[in-house]
């Protein structure tokens, strides 16, 4: 890997995990200190950062970092149960042995990140289990966009289990009651897809 991509996944992890906060300023030295890299894989991950909103870098101001406003974060989870719940239609009647044990998989280790309290972890896992969802509908433009949204969307559901690690429970049920809907082929699972969107976007403005 490039060092300029270290940087972008290091920088980028601790935007995610609020190590960096979001109205902080940064200053190129604190980076190159921090990171141990010289000035030039700095610049280039700050670019790429500031083009999906992370950051912005001004001459006069330095580097703030981006907080995610109300109103996309509520765009998002709009975009999101649109996009879910169409995918839970799509699949609920042929999704394949293999593709279940896909998803039993992710549920097992999550529940063990749930058990522990471990919200980093829980977050990936989260995600991935959505984004499996998708992968095996096979529409390539919706996981696309999907994917565009992954860092944002961890950063939100990081957030989320932050504010109450108690709620790695409640999202862990949820993702039971899912794949318990897809076992039997049953439509009902996308009406708990959404109920698992949308109370997830209610509690978090809570």
């Amino acid at each position: 890997m490039l060092l300029k991509d270290v940087a972008y996944q290091e920088i980028k992890a601790k935007i995610l995990e609020e190590h960096y906060e979001a109205g902080q300023f940064l200053s190129e030295r604190t980076l190159i200190d921090e990171l141990g890299m010289s000035k030039t894989p700095i610049k280039n991950a700050l670019v790429r950062l500031e083009s999906e909103g992370f950051v912005t870098v001004s001459s006069k101001q330095g580097i703030i970092v981006n907080d995610i406003s109300i109103e996309r974060i509520n765009d998002i989870y709009n975009l999101r149960i649109a996009l879910e719940t169409f995918n839970c239609q799509e699949l609920y009647h042929r999704i394949t042995e293999e593709q279940l044990k896909e998803l039993e998989d992710n549920v097992q280790v999550t529940k063990e990140a749930a058990e522990n309290k471990d919200v980093k972890l829980f977050a990936t896992l989260d995600h991935e289990f959505h984004l499996a969802i998708s992968e095996f509908v096979g529409n390539k433009e919706i996981t696309r966009v999907l994917l565009n949204y992954q860092d944002h969307l961890r950063r939100i559901t990081l957030r989320h289990l932050k504010k109450d690690p108690g709620r790695v429970e409640k999202f862990y049920s949820e993702h039971v009651e899912v794949l318990d809907a897809l076992k039997t082929g049953d439509i009902k699972c996308v009406e708990l897809m959404k109920k698992h969107l949308l109370e997830s976007k209610m509690m978090y403005f809570q």
